[in-house]
């Protein structure tokens, strides 16, 4: 997205990526470890984060995970409640409904889902990086390492840290595939021989193999080259959202502090912390950024100098470009009212459809090429099949009752069909009609679909009877 900030004549900058020099090369971004009120507060958050990730799995309901995203058997749990396939359109007004809610929370508040939340970040920031801090140090000495001689000690810190790296991007692969496949189902990949979880295993290490990669090396480029969000941030903001913003009003014409005698000068002593601590090298007084990840590391940064040069904090600090530039308090926008008029609608559609969902789907076809067949003297039968889903964790014996007619349903072989928990059934009945209640060719007839007396669904169908009816 780019800028109006009149203090920024060549925005040239933005022509390039900071990771990537001129001949398509990496250039790897040193972040200095931050420190701050900001950072203390991502940390907490982090915690939290890092337990739910871990509890969730085993939380169970019913005996089912609370949740889980089985794409392999197209069964997904969500808080305990079951869906296949044939909710596929329940799934589609939920992206939809997950699609504007972060048009709407971006368009608000940014890419604070990025800095605070996002697992990348937060497992890159808050969990590997200080794992690097702890066994290399800080970023000039992770430097000089790196530039070095492979000498003992930079064998020692190389090799340790990527043992530790790869245990962790291990541990990351099971609790990741343990929302894939449930922790059971985990736990019998690691207890039984390889051979019997082949498939198993070998997705356990692909996964530990990516995430090591992406954490040891990719890192910052999987938000700045491959996360879409970040590329749908010039669409998603406008002046009106809330970003992390340098006050060019307050800080500029910057000056070193050796010259803040002068009045013409601004609070920016240019000391370059804010590029220093961020992770993915950009310079937040160049504006709003698409590779800014809302991490406020550039905040403490300023925080910290600001108070050592006894002036007020918030030179850098979360605010839109309108108020930057015109002081402009946040403001709820009518493109926010707009977003949130629509996505209240989505939500109430999407409640409506998860209330009103049948746990069984049923389908009643009538057997083809089979005409009516005479019951005693005053009765006529139709042979139908019926094809069930239970989506619900509970087995169900269906039972079935004429709805709008008098007669009968005969189930084959027994009273009821039944259906096991998660699975699909069949079975098949005879239909029988008194003649007094034939008037046409075909008859319409609704079937009712009960589960221990309790009415669960009604499907309708055509009874065939004789081309003359009296």
């Amino acid at each position: 997205m780019g800028s109006d900030y009149n203090h920024l004549p060549d925005e040239s900058f933005r022509d390039r990526m900071v990771t990537i020099d001129e001949e398509g090369n990496r250039n790897w971004i040193y972040a200095t470890k931050p420190r701050g009120k900001f950072y203390k507060y991502r940390t907490y958050v982090s915690f939290l984060f890092f337990a739910l990730l871990v509890i969730f799995p085993f939380i169970k309901i019913n005996g089912h995970p609370l949740f889980l995203f089985n794409i392999l058997q197209a069964k997904f749990i969500l808080f305990g409640k079951i869906f296949w396939p044939q909710d596929f359109f329940i799934f589609g007004i939920g992206m939809i409904t997950f699609v504007v809610f972060i048009i709407l929370f971006t368009a608000a508040f940014g890419r604070l889902f990025c800095g605070w939340i996002c697992p990348q970040t937060i497992f890159m920031e808050m969990l590997f990086r200080k794992i690097e801090y702890a066994i290399e140090g800080d970023a000039p000495k992770q430097k000089r390492l790196n530039d070095g001689p492979w000498t003992r000690e930079k064998v020692i810190k190389k090799t340790s840290k990527n043992i530790v790296f790869f245990v962790l991007s291990f541990l990351i692969a099971n609790i990741f595939l343990s929302y894939i496949i449930g922790v059971d189902e985990l736990k019998h990949i690691m207890t039984d021989s390889v051979s019997a979880h082949l498939g198993g295993f070998m997705a356990i290490m692909a996964f530990s193999f990516v995430f090591f990669g992406v954490y040891t090396w990719f890192r910052e480029q999987a938000c700045t080259v491959v996360c879409p969000y970040g590329r749908l941030q010039s669409v998603l903001l406008d002046r009106n959202s809330m970003v992390v913003a340098y006050d060019y009003q307050r800080g500029e014409p910057r000056g070193k502090l050796k010259d803040k005698d002068s009045k013409h000068l601004g609070d920016c002593i240019d000391c370059g912390l804010c590029v220093k601590v961020c992770p993915t090298g950009i310079d937040i007084r160049n504006g709003t950024q698409m590779e800014c990840v809302g991490c406020t590391a550039c905040i403490d940064a300023c925080d910290e100098i600001m108070d050592k040069v006894d002036r007020p904090r918030g030179l850098v600090r979360y605010a839109s470009e309108n108020g930057i530039e015109f002081n402009q308090p946040l403001r709820y926008t009518p493109r926010m009212k707009l977003y949130t008029a629509l996505l209240i609608v989505l939500i109430g559609i999407l409640t409506l459809l998860l209330v009103t969902r049948k746990y069984v789907d049923a389908t009643i076809i009538r057997s083809q090429g089979i005409l009516f067949q005479e019951v005693g003297t005053d009765s006529l039968s139709n042979l139908y099949s019926i094809k069930m889903v239970n989506k619900s964790l509970k087995h169900i014996d269906v039972s079935l009752k004429l709805e709008n007619l008098p007669g009968e349903i005969k189930v084959a072989g027994g009273k009821s069909i039944p259906l096991p928990q998660e699975a699909q059934g069949s079975g098949s009945f005879f239909v029988v009609l008194p003649k007094s209640v034939i008037k046409d060719r075909k008859t319409e007839i609704k079937v009712g679909i009960y589960d221990h007396g309790k009415k669960i669904d009604v499907k309708s169908s055509n009874f065939l009877g004789p081309i003359h009816v009296n």
